[in-house]
């Protein structure tokens, strides 16, 4: 097949337009274009005042291909389409003496399980959380009752922290193997819609997510694997001695759950999430290497959906081809410090998303639709161990849960959480009242002065950045735009660091750290392809300790 990128249409062009406008690109008759499929479809308006455009990857089939690449061997634009199906490295032995474990079942762990099925190891899934029908009853329990499981919550349960979000499918990692394309195509065939393979910017919504993550453990099930839930790993068991690997001091030979039920298995996936605080203290009381990572801390900001709409698409504003419009900021301000948005959520929610009792942490939700009232984003202040936050591996830790603890005091001690004007935040004074903008946050907010809700450095970063973000979107501080604090879970304070080759821990065989909780993803899409390389890796490493070759 050829490849064609740089295909532009106009935003209501009729269905055979597109085939039309190849056959023209290739000076092709229409009987020779045998089949077109849509790579991906995006569009550009970051100009102001211009004509917005669909612009098409296409892949097609046609007569005369060699020809055809013979013609256009100069166009950069016409190249052979890069072959984007998946292969597994691995088909597990007939008699399988041992089953791969995996800790945590959102998408890390989703994927790593459901690849391990497929090339046919039987895994044994743990989550200390529930399934996720029941996870959505306890989730909506805080949000409409003041009332938190701290199992089963935004950040604990079948489908991870990512199912309690925007669903959002991208990512800017490097896929030279389209490890990204296998993860789209299980989420199509478990029930997403299928345009998340071609838009640019693809998304499912936390409502149809669920239904997905269903059919995909269902699916784990019936390839011979397990998954179990409120099965919460509390030990990891060590052998150490008897390990040839002079760079690892322990060897993994299973976990102990709080049931103190055991399960042996020398082969165990580290799929936390970023906010398993207590296994990360056990992980590293045991000796398992980690590390401080940079992370960041900030608030989420609410404006109309409508503003942003108009401020981004100017005349298309509204457009049913391009439903709600995102954005994306960045200042670096006079302190050193990087702001930015983070996690935006076209026309969704601010949602309460603790895990802790006694603590607040908010997040931003949308649902398929996104058509809520609001458009919302954290807006975010990089921080480092070196400078911020020195003291050891779970100093990021100690410190999310200081400013856990002290938001849920100025938010009222009922997870409410506390709330800012911008405009007021600018100027240094507690808000008193709401403006036109009404907040969505469930359970509710509590208007304050967020000034002691961050480090200073992050206050006077943030304060700096809003009237500049103004400039860059229009509207963006209008003085009744809503602050909501506190954003602290934007990625793992920790990294569980590994092997650059084989994917096992620095210091201990057989523990894959893997996704969000180990420091190796950001996101839905990003944590679902870790969880394919660890799966591969884990799979050719119990096959290379049997004697035995990969494919």
């Amino acid at each position: 097949m050829l490849r064609i990128t740089e295909l532009a249409l106009p935003l209501d062009h009729a269905p055979e337009a597109l085939n039309q406008a190849i056959s023209q690109r290739l000076a092709i008759d229409p009987s020779d274009l045998l089949q077109v499929q849509v790579f991906k479809r995006s569009y550009d308006a970051r100009k102001k005042n211009t004509e917005i455009k669909f612009i098409y990857i296409v892949d097609v089939e046609v007569r005369h291909e060699a020809a055809l690449l013979a013609r256009f061997e100069q166009d950069t634009h016409i190249k052979p389409a890069p072959d984007t199906h998946y292969y597994p490295v691995a088909t597990a032995p007939e008699k399988l003496t041992e089953r791969p474990i995996i800790i945590g079942f959102g998408p890390c762990g989703l994927f790593a399980a459901l690849i391990l099925a497929q090339m046919g190891f039987k895994p044994i899934v743990l989550e200390r959380g529930r399934d996720v029908r029941t996870r959505t009853k306890d989730t909506w329990a805080l949000w409409r009752k003041h009332e938190l499981t701290p199992e089963s919550n935004v950040q604990f349960g079948e489908g991870g922290a990512g199912l309690f979000s925007d669903g959002k499918l991208y990512s800017q990692i490097k896929d030279p193997k389209f490890y990204g394309r296998k993860v789209m195509h299980e989420f199509v065939r478990a029930g997403a819609p299928e345009e998340i393979l071609f838009v640019s910017k693809p998304h499912i919504g936390t409502f149809r997510l669920t239904g997905v993550v269903a059919a995909m453990r269902e699916e784990i099930i019936a390839l011979g694997g397990e998954v179990r839930f409120e099965s919460k790993v509390t030990d990891i068991r060590l052998d150490q001695n008897g390990n040839n690997h002079s760079d690892q001091k322990h060897r993994v030979q299973g976990v102990t759950l709080a049931d103190g039920s055991r399960i042996d298995s020398r082969y165990v996936v580290l799929a936390l999430g970023h906010s398993a605080r207590d296994t990360f203290r056990m992980l590293h009381k045991n000796g398992v290497f980690v590390e401080a990572k940079p992370f960041a801390i900030g608030f989420r900001i609410e404006h109309p959906q409508s503003l942003i709409d108009t401020a981004r698409l100017g005349k298309y504003a509204g457009h049913p081809e391009l439903g709600a419009a995102d954005y994306k900021v960045v200042h670096h301000a006079k302190n050193g410090r990087a702001v930015y948005s983070f996690c935006m959520c076209p026309g969704g929610t601010v949602v309460a998303a603790t895990s802790e009792e006694g603590r607040v942490v908010t997040n931003g939700m949308s649902q398929y639709s996104r058509n809520e009232r609001n458009a919302n984003s954290g807006i975010v202040v990089g921080i480092n161990p070196e400078e911020d936050f020195p003291g050891g591996p779970l100093a990021g830790v100690e410190l999310q849960e200081k400013l856990e603890s002290h938001a849920y005091v100025l938010g009222g001690e009922d997870y409410s959480a506390p709330a800012q004007l911008v405009g007021d935040f600018i100027k240094a004074k507690a808000s008193t009242q709401l403006g036109e903008v009404e907040p969505s946050y469930k359970p509710g907010i509590k208007l304050v002065d967020l000034a002691s809700s961050l480090p200073k450095y992050a206050i006077d970063a943030i304060r700096e950045a809003l009237p500049a973000f103004g400039k860059q979107i229009r509207g963006f501080d209008r003085a009744d735009a809503i602050l909501t604090g506190i954003e602290t879970r934007t990625s793992s304070p920790v990294r569980i660091t590994r092997d650059h080759h084989t994917l096992q821990s620095l210091n201990t065989q057989g523990l894959f750290p893997a996704g969000e909780g180990a420091g190796y993803a950001g996101g839905i899409l990003s944590a679902g392809v870790d969880g394919i390389k660890v799966a591969e890796a884990l799979a050719i490493a119990m096959l290379e300790d049997r004697g035995e070759v990969a494919q």
